[in-house]
């Protein structure tokens, strides 16, 4: 019996420590130039609010982010980190319930669409709570153009790929970057635009191994969901990560993640 993407999508306990490395000039520099003194944004999928933060500085006193995130425990770390920014709000909160008293200039969602197997209604909801002229940016990935160079360890290719059939199976889309325009279109937004946003970490680097690293946190995070579902074995999930690790310190040369800010008007 095929589970929910719901129930695969929650967050395990661990994640925090990927999203906290997050800010909103290393993770959605893309972002900066559309913010504005007094804006209203609405943050979608906001896990501990790391990006959250860096939106309510920009957009200052006179502006308000509110943050919005099914997973409790990132909720609460969020409101503990950031309890001095008064001009952030942190809400536990299913998209598809929120009721805000108010309606946003922009709303963003960063690498949160993905986890979904119906973005298309995800997007609908976020055009009724936006204000007349209002803007989307959606960052997002397309999972199957990832590049490693050299080719990474046979045994971390099967992990990633079974990931990948893990996530389809659940009806997650591993392309929805390059979807995204299109549904865009189907709905009625304009002024469509795609900015690219890769992410590229080359050997030399300070922070090469923790951007690497991230497959070998994906493992040990999501891992456990991928093997209980039967899409590769624990012996291989644990096989992966240490084979992955010790080519990260030898033989790595680098990597791209393959991402894409999608935005459009109403």
């Amino acid at each position: 019996m095929r589970i929910d993407a719901t129930e695969r999508a929650k967050m395990p306990a661990g994640t925090s420590k990927v999203l906290d490395s997050r800010s909103l000039q290393n993770s959605y520099s893309t972002l900066l130039p559309i913010l504005k003194k007094g804006m209203r944004v609405l943050d979608v999928g906001c896990g501990t609010g790391a990006i959250s933060a860096g939106i309510a500085e920009v957009v200052g006193d006179e502006g308000h982010v509110a943050g919005i995130d099914s997973s409790d425990h990132l909720i609460a770390k969020g409101k503990a980190d950031f309890a001095d920014i008064k001009n952030l709000e942190l809400i536990e909160a299913n998209l598809f319930e929120y009721d805000p008293p108010g309606k946003f200039d922009l709303i963003v969602s960063a690498r949160v669409l993905q986890w979904l197997n119906n973005p298309e209604q995800a997007l609908e909801k976020f055009r009724t709570l936006l204000k007349p002229g209002g803007q989307i940016s959606i960052l997002d990935y397309n999972h199957t153009k990832l590049e490693w160079t050299p080719g990474p360890p046979a045994s971390m290719r099967k992990f990633y790929q079974a990931f990948l059939d893990w996530r389809a199976d659940a009806g997650m889309d591993n392309e929805i970057a390059d979807h995204l325009p299109q549904l865009f279109e189907k709905l009625g937004f304009h002024s469509i635009e795609t900015i690219n946003a890769d992410e590229i970490a080359e050997k030399g680097e300070e922070s090469f191994a923790d951007k690497l690293g991230l497959w070998s946190k994906v493992a040990e995070l999501r891992g456990p969901q991928v093997v209980k579902s039967g899409f590769v074995s624990e012996e291989e999930r644990l096989k992966a990560i240490d084979e992955y690790n010790a080519w990260i310190k030898e033989d790595a040369e680098s990597m791209i993640v393959k991402l894409k800010d999608v935005r459009g008007k109403v």
